[in-house]
């Protein structure tokens, strides 16, 4: 596993065009590749795969080798170079994808919603442990002042003194009645806390169920393409009036990817509204009230993903369209959670995985006719 083991036999044009340039960046390393995936915490072994290309990467993968190489050797990579591989990862995607390299996408953001909401529940649990704490010492508090006034008004003698509002001049009860000021106010702050944090908790939840079930979507597709797994007959469903496909929005200012991404959604028989600018996408919403999930480009020149998305948000029309951010920017923690931040509820990668997309685009479009079944609509 320390040296780069040979390309593989009989890959595409473009998956070996790929591997051929993934192996010259990491030679320029000057590493082995047990020791450079232990210093990135990846397999060796999948590691060897994507150098010989049997696998493709995903983008950060690729990223990150640009990102070494450029600290190795102290130079920084050019626009080109890093727009020329971009070209030939999403050749190599696009020839090589299949149900599996999807799946294996979708499992990464399955892990990474999963981590995020277990982050969000031990954190939910430590404020919930100190807002409980603060709140039995405040009730503690309210005994202790409660028994003092008793014990004054049993004490006929300082009755004058209380009425006058003495009661600052006893150091007991002022000491009590700011520190139980101040826990009411921690209170409260903390209690905030933890509304954020279980929202941010249900937020992920969400997402695990949505990833949940694009897997099972993907599943089943290969399933069907696949002659060896036989796929047992479904049971007679009862009569169901066949409903109108809702839309799908489709926002890239490049020509390519909405071309890319018509081609790809074409086969779910739904109506496909490509735009290329974020006012194009605003006047699109307005024309029409049935979309079933909007598919947003973040780097848009004008009016980017992010305000595109701002904008819907805050019409009450369209705020409950969901938004799939599409992004070339990385789809690291802290993009993804700026994008989630906007209103987005999921996202995909450039280049995307075509079965992957169709797969999003499935599920929130099952989710809109299920809201659209109970709402009795047609």
């Amino acid at each position: 596993m320390g040296e780069l083991r040979p390309l593989a036999e009989g890959l595409s044009e473009e998956s070996s065009a790929l591997a051929q340039a993934l192996r010259e960046m990491f030679c320029g390393l000057d590493v082995s590749v047990r020791r450079y995936a232990s210093r990135r915490f990846r397999d060796a072994g999948t590691l060897s795969r994507y150098l010989g290309g049997t696998r493709v990467p995903p983008w950060e993968v690729v990223m990150d080798l640009f990102t070494d190489l450029a600290e190795h050797c102290g130079t920084p990579p050019t626009p080109e170079a890093i727009e020329w591989v971009r070209r030939l990862h999403r050749a190599a995607v696009e020839t090589s994808s299949s149900p599996r390299h999807a799946m294996e996408l979708l499992e990464r953001q399955l892990a990474d919603a999963d981590r995020s909401a277990r982050r969000s529940s031990a954190h939910g649990d430590v404020l919930g442990e100190a807002l409980l704490q603060r709140q039995h010492r405040i009730a503690d508090l309210e005994v202790r002042l409660n028994q003092l006034e008793a014990d004054w008004y049993a004490e006929r003698s300082r009755a004058d003194a209380l009425e006058a509002g003495a009661q600052e001049a006893i150091p007991d009860v002022a000491d009590l009645l700011l520190e139980r000021s101040a826990l009411r106010a921690e209170v409260s702050r903390l209690a905030g806390e933890l509304e954020e944090v279980q929202a941010h908790r249900e937020l992920a939840e969400k997402r695990c169920e949505l990833l949940e079930r694009q897997l099972e979507t993907i599943e089943a597709a290969g399933a069907l393409g696949d002659p060896e797994v036989k796929v047992p007959e479904p049971e007679p469903d009862p009569v169901v009036v066949p409903q109108a496909m809702p839309k799908v929005l489709i926002v890239d200012d490049q020509p390519d990817n909405l071309l890319a991404m018509t081609a790809v959604l074409a086969t779910l028989d739904q109506p496909l509204v490509a735009v290329s600018s974020g006012r194009d996408a605003l006047k699109a919403l307005l024309d029409n009230d049935d979309f079933a999930v909007i598919i947003l480009d973040v780097q848009m020149p004008g009016m980017d993903g992010y305000e595109t998305a701002a904008h819907i948000k805050r019409r009450s029309r369209n705020r409950d369209i969901p938004i799939i951010f599409l992004t070339a920017m990385g789809t690291d923690s802290e993009h993804s959670a700026r994008g989630y931040a906007a209103g987005a509820v999921d996202y995909i990668g450039k280049p995307f995985d075509p079965w992957a997309l169709r797969a999003k685009v499935s599920v929130f479009t099952d989710i809109f006719l299920e809201r659209r079944l109970r709402e009795g609509g047609k």
